[in-house]
């Protein structure tokens, strides 16, 4: 046999080929309301008058979801399965699409979050299932790169979401304030014509979001009447009884928690305001923005295919680590090229140095999730479902971070987005820790 043949046995267990491309297509699936969470947050700083740290809560309220829902998710996998927890995460994702229609009706951003939550609530569900079973579907010795594999096609979701968002979310009117003031002048039926306009924008949302919620039905549907391998057959650890205590042995595992944590804040901050970045820093509209946004997605998608085929020669974890070290480095072009930092002279070269820098972050962040996924799990046999629960919940950094840039954004000596971007570089800190000494009694 040859090597190539060695490897594609290696990489997916025989006769598990289609389980995993059924799998595949979740981790597509969840990434649209991920990356559509970044086109919500600069059109409800619009539509629903918000400040940047009030748009942040847009992603508290979807890792909130998460957050709480993940040991839920992983003791009701432990006893029904990996198949019956995907289904529940499928029709809890549906249920919170579905909420977008009365809450665009009510204009009350309580609403919107609601439904968010539901979303997350769903997608911890779809995250600890289809992550952590992708992992068994293969030797654990290449489960990082089968993990890599399978995240590649999560980007390409992501591109698909923003190009929704863009194109049927942005109306690209931008009212000056002057044009604000005249529209409050103009007395109408239902008030002015401030709040009509303000009304329409709302509505532009829901369209997108049933038609994803009656997909993610048809999915589930799909699901159901597919027959899945019983997860004892791939391996006798894999159906027995895990425990929280005996997790506490792993320092790779919490150490991942503690990375995963402060990737989702790196990751998310940089996303949810790019478009921010990209409209305080050019002459830019919010649709040539949301186009950056989807050009972001495709670096996203080749940097995870091309690091996943970098991985058959350095190693996960030690790749993750140089990335960590090299986007500490762009984001400090970030911040230090802005319109804010003005005293650098950088951003007077040309403004598109902060912006690239700030999109090239996305090639190198492409690995850290999965890596970090695959990594914690290492060696924990029967505990592996519940350790995945802990990773899932470190979730809560995207949460608890990316309001924390936009708090930092609206202080009185800021006033910008660019010096909350000191949060990512203090995370890639903590990632470039992991990658090369916490993750050293998980590595390969």
């Amino acid at each position: 046999m040859n090597n190539n043949t060695s490897n594609k046995a290696k990489l997916i267990t025989p006769g598990y080929v289609f389980t995993f491309a059924l799998i595949t297509f979740l981790f597509f699936l969840w990434a649209l309301p991920n990356v559509l969470n970044d086109v919500l947050i600069k059109q409800f700083q619009k539509s629903l008058e918000l400040t940047r740290f009030e748009a942040g809560l847009i992603q508290t309220a979807i890792k909130l979801g998460y957050f709480c829902l993940a040991i839920p998710a992983g003791l009701f996998m432990q006893r029904f399965g990996y198949k019956v927890g995907i289904i529940t995460g499928l029709l809890l994702f549906a249920a919170g699409c579905f909420l977008f229609y009365p809450a665009a009706g009510s204009g009350i951003y309580f609403v919107f979050l609601s439904g968010i939550f539901v979303i997350g609530s769903g997608l911890s569900f779809l995250e600890l299932g289809a992550n952590s079973f992708i992992t068994l579907l293969g030797d654990p010795s290449t489960s990082a790169r089968r993990l890599n594999l399978a995240q590649s096609f999560n980007p390409i979701g992501g591109i698909t979401g923003v190009t929704l968002g863009t194109l049927f979310i942005f109306s690209g009117n931008e009212p000056t304030t002057e044009q604000i003031a005249g529209m409050k002048a103009q007395i109408t039926a239902t008030g002015n014509a401030y709040t009509d306009f303000l009304q329409t924008e709302n509505s532009r949302v829901w369209p997108t979001y049933i038609i994803i919620g009656i997909a993610v039905l048809l999915v589930a549907f799909l699901i159901f009447k597919t027959k899945f391998p019983k997860v004892e057959n791939l391996g006798k650890e894999a159906g027995q009884k895990g425990s929280f205590r005996a997790l506490l042995r792993y320092p790779h595992w919490y150490g991942a928690i503690i990375s995963q944590f402060f990737y989702l804040g790196a990751q998310l901050g940089t996303w949810s305001y790019l478009i921010t970045y990209v409209q305080e820093n050019s002459p830019l509209t919010e649709k040539q923005a949301g186009g950056l946004l989807v050009v972001n997605m495709i670096i996203f998608m080749a940097g995870r295919f091309f690091s996943t085929w970098l991985m058959k020669w350095v190693q996960a974890t030690k790749l993750m680590g140089i990335y960590a070290l090299i986007n500490i480095g762009l984001v400090s072009i970030v911040i230090l090229g802005s319109e804010w930092a003005s005293w650098t002279g950088i951003h007077a070269i040309s403004y598109w140095i902060g912006i690239i820098a700030m999109m090239t972050t996305t090639f190198f962040m492409s690995l850290m999730y999965p890596t970090n996924f695959a990594s914690g799990l290492k060696g924990l046999g029967p505990h592996a479902k519940l350790g995945a629960s802990m990773l899932i919940m470190s979730l809560i950094g995207g949460a608890v971070l990316t309001p924390l840039i936009g708090l930092i954004a609206e202080a009185s000596w800021a006033r910008a987005i660019a010096p909350g971007m000191i949060v990512p570089v203090v995370s890639y800190g903590v990632i470039c820790w992991y990658g090369f000494r916490g993750s050293k009694a998980g590595c390969e």
